[in-house]
């Protein structure tokens, strides 16, 4: 691999963002039509404000008794969420969804700060040697060190 790899290279385009106003139930919905487990959360500006994982609407939303109908996307987006630029160097990429053991990253434009993409893990196998795979697979999937 080379060091000129970037974001842009490897992601995927067309990742659809949730708006924060809409429904889990609606959010499940797009996850189930374009078979993902998850997507970005959008605000009103159309600027990323969070990401919303199948799992969140089951642990967050379902198992705690709360209506996926009533439920906003928004509800869910809390902090910042960690993002990558189309430029950013995809060893700079993989270092970040290995520190902080994360499955899919956004990726914005800059300076919009619009989503023009996702890499996920499928992204990465598909670009990167199988050393390197099992490298950032591994980290992902580690337990989390007590602090």
């Amino acid at each position: 691999m080379t060091t000129n790899t970037t974001a842009l290279d490897i992601m995927h385009t067309g990742a659809l963002c949730v708006g924060e106003r809409e429904s889990l139930a609606d959010a499940a919905r797009i996850m189930r039509q374009e078979h993902v487990g998850a997507l970005p959360i959008c605000g009103d500006d159309d600027v990323l404000i969070g990401i919303i994982t199948d799992r969140d609407i089951v642990l967050k939303c379902v198992a705690e008794g709360r209506d996926p109908e009533t439920m906003t996307a928004g509800e869910l987006a809390q902090g910042r969420p960690l993002l990558v630029e189309a430029e950013d160097d995809i060893d700079d990429v993989l270092r970040l969804m290995e520190e902080h053991q994360i499955r899919r990253l956004p990726v914005i434009s800059h300076p919009e700060h619009r989503l023009v993409g996702m890499i996920s893990e499928a992204d990465v196998a598909r670009h990167l040697s199988d050393e390197r795979i099992a490298e950032l697979v591994t980290a992902v999937c580690a337990e989390p060190q007590p602090a």
